[in-house]
């Protein structure tokens, strides 16, 4: 094999999976793979199959489908018949700006399509991860601001991309300590699943099956974590993961294509009780800078004691297209850096391990322009990448101009959540369910 034609997929890899009769070895997934740093770094093929950090640029680059992520809608179709089981579904922020494209259509938000669709499918309940963005907020501006006071482990790196946190792992573990300990949102609300809302509908966490429709191929390795198993701790089960599947966006088009659902004829549908809807700042996590953004309204909040004024939402440094993009609060004398795309962050990350970059938060998405471009979201052609990316990123920015709820910390449920079942931001409880540890990965490398 040439390693320098062709990224190596380890077979057990979670993911990812390879072909490699279908192989070209025209090298678009190694380029890819260097663009996202992790080849750089890697001094030999088996070196590059333990280090891979599942992010599925290589899956987009590849031009004759050789890679592609690990399949789980036919397992889901088999779970989809077992009356036994509570099936239920949450939908990933950038899901509902790319989905409809599987189908020909682009620009729209598709979300009450996708609702319809899967309670075709069979599901019992459909939920919005844009509430678990809502609680990741929440407990993430508690950890910065309680960080500020003490003036320890600054600048504290988001932690919702799971390739950004595996990439930190392997190669910059000596930064781990800046990583939020929050989960993301997709792994706090499948705690909340498991735990909160299967006492609420009185059954054990066993009998739920908990999928995810996610923009990202690393979200499935995110949920095989063995930290991420909170819900079986708290309810003394044994064997219960709190996200069971994850579907990317292009799965969700097979499946749906596999069961002869005509997506232009679904009836719309909403999100069901008692979660419903997450603000349109929970949205926001779908663009890059959303997570900066969102953040900084609920923290404005915590320290002036209210809400910034309707038309101070919308930061505009955050929203640019820019790979590096600084905000200076002068409100909040904070100095906050969202950065999308590895390469970038890799000279961050440089920076901060050298004591030559000062913030106090760094926003990091591994794909280009964040998770509406994540490796699992539909593929585009190189004559209208640049065009899908803008309507995709404006479908969240339109829906949050338009809401009226585009706070974090007033979304109803979330504020339900805290007083009757995790007590307190920052409680031991919250700490419990809604945190996170990490693990130094570099002793993988080879010796």
């Amino acid at each position: 094999m040439n390693f320098k034609r062709e990224v190596l997929i380890s077979k057990d890899n979670i993911a990812i999976v390879k072909n490699n009769q279908k192989c070209l070895k025209c090298g678009y997934c190694v380029s890819a793979c260097n663009e996202m740093q992790v080849l750089n770094h890697c001094k030999s093929p088996l070196e590059l199959k333990k280090l891979c950090i599942n992010c599925g640029r290589c899956i987009l680059d590849c031009p004759v489908d050789a890679l592609r992520e690990r399949y789980n809608y036919l397992k889901i179709e088999e779970i989809l018949k077992d009356k036994k089981k509570i099936k239920i579904v949450s939908i990933a922020p950038a899901v509902r700006t790319a989905f409809l494209e599987e189908f020909g259509i682009v620009g729209k938000n598709s979300e009450e399509k996708i609702i319809g669709a899967l309670k075709k499918l069979g599901f019992d309940y459909v939920f919005d991860i844009a509430t678990g963005a809502d609680l990741t907020i929440v407990e993430e501006s508690y950890e910065l601001e309680s960080r500020l006071k003490e003036n320890k482990n600054l600048p504290m790196f988001s932690s919702c991309c799971p390739a950004f946190v595996k990439y930190i792992e392997e190669f910059y573990p000596e930064l781990i300590p800046n990583l939020s300990t929050c989960k993301s949102p997709i792994a706090m609300f499948g705690t909340i699943i498991k735990t909160y809302f299967k006492e609420k509908i009185k059954v054990n966490a066993a009998d739920i099956v908990n999928v995810v429709v996610a923009p990202c191929t690393a979200k499935k390795a995110e949920i095989k974590r063995e930290e991420l198993n909170a819900a079986g701790v708290y309810t003394k089960e044994k064997g219960i993961h709190d996200t069971d599947y994850v579907l990317t966006t292009r799965e969700l088009g097979i499946l749906i294509k596999r069961n002869n659902i005509d997506i232009t004829k679904i009836k719309n549908a909403k999100f069901d009780n008692p979660i419903l809807i997450g603000s349109r700042a929970g949205l926001l996590f779908g663009n890059s800078g959303g997570v900066s953004e969102s953040l900084i309204r609920t923290v404005y909040y915590d320290l002036k004691h209210e809400n910034l004024k309707e038309d101070e939402l919308v930061i505009k440094e955050l929203r640019s297209a820019g790979g590096i993009k600084e905000y200076q609060s002068q409100n909040l004398e904070l100095k906050i850096l969202a950065v999308n795309d590895l390469k970038n962050a890799k000279d961050i990350l440089d920076k901060v391990k050298n004591g030559e970059y000062v913030a106090d938060f760094i926003e990091v998405m591994a794909c280009p322009l964040g998770c509406i471009n994540g490796g699992g979201q539909p593929k585009t052609t190189l004559l209208n990448k640049n065009k899908i990316k803008k309507l995709r990123r404006n479908v969240i920015f339109e829906e949050d101009l338009k809401s009226k709820h585009r706070l974090c910390h007033e979304n109803p449920f979330i504020q339900e959540l805290y007083a009757n079942f995790l007590d307190s931001r920052g409680s031991s409880k919250a700490y419990q369910l809604l945190h996170r540890t990490y693990k130094a990965k570099s002793d993988l490398k080879e010796k």
